[in-house]
């Protein structure tokens, strides 16, 4: 993946940190252009999703393999189907682990519904339960499905010490404002730069700065004005710069709270 020219991405003086993409997405020859694209831009960490049986192993193996890679471990809604006594006995000792930071990519998606809703509830709430009794925040997906993520958080919410974030949250304020309520952080990424993005940018305004992470979901979700390549960490400036206009602060203010806000929530 060619990283755009360094002039047309801002670089600014505090690191940014990658909270949410998926680099196993990536040949090898691909992956280490796009990290070396991301330090380029002043991205100083980056966490690699898990989403299925198949890659909690790769995510774990890059992250040993590269010294500004973190990982998780969890099951994407998407693959809740496949979700077992095994699976989860992986993603419990994976969890283990010095370089995973959270359990997921895990939560609810009824928009696809992929694997039936049974099963997205079983797996959800059973790795919520991982996540209590190791003590990692969650990564949450939710798409379609307020009101069952809202239940199903609300019956283990206060479990979960170190709480987690909605990544790429699309969803109604009513649900961000129960999400914030109760501890966790919101993630927004390029669609806030989408023309009809505008319900997203409302949530923004309304989250306040410290409970704000930034995240690409790379190679997924490109922000304006690179729509229709694939995304990549390195972008997260022009998110950032995005964000920082929607809450009224100086861009080098706002990255100095996300990273903070980072830190607290996967590394401390």
């Amino acid at each position: 993946m060619k990283p755009a020219p360094d002039k047309t991405i801002p670089r600014f003086s505090t690191p940014i940190v990658e909270t949410h993409c998926h680099l196993d997405y990536l040949n090898q020859e691909a992956l280490q252009e796009t990290l070396d694209a991301a330090t380029a831009h002043g991205i100083e960490r980056i966490i690699t999703i898990a989403v299925s049986p198949a890659n909690l192993d790769t995510v774990r193996q890059l992250a040993g393999a590269h010294a500004q890679v973190w990982c998780t471990q969890g099951i994407h809604p998407h693959e809740a189907s496949d979700w077992s006594p095994d699976v989860a006995q992986r993603v419990a000792a994976g969890c283990g682990e010095t370089r995973v930071v959270a359990v997921g990519e895990i939560g609810l998606d009824y928009y696809y519904e992929h694997s039936d809703r049974l099963a997205q509830a079983k797996a959800f709430e059973e790795q919520l339960q991982i996540a209590a009794q190791e003590n990692l925040p969650v990564v949450i997906h939710t798409r379609d499905a307020d009101d069952d993520t809202r239940a199903i958080l609300a019956n283990h919410s206060q479990s979960l010490a170190r709480k987690g974030v909605i990544h790429s949250f699309t969803s109604s304020l009513a649900l961000a404002e129960f999400c914030l309520a109760e501890g966790f952080v919101l993630g927004f990424n390029g669609i806030t730069t989408f023309k009809n993005a505008e319900n997203v940018r409302a949530v923004v305004r309304a989250t306040p700065v410290e409970s704000i992470v930034l995240e690409t979901d790379a190679p997924y979700l490109t922000p304006v004005p690179f729509r229709g390549k694939p995304n990549a960490p390195c972008y997260l400036p022009l998110i950032a710069e995005k964000l920082a206009e929607l809450k009224g602060l100086e861009i080098e203010q706002f990255l100095e709270m996300t990273r903070t806000n980072s830190y607290r929530l996967f590394f401390e």
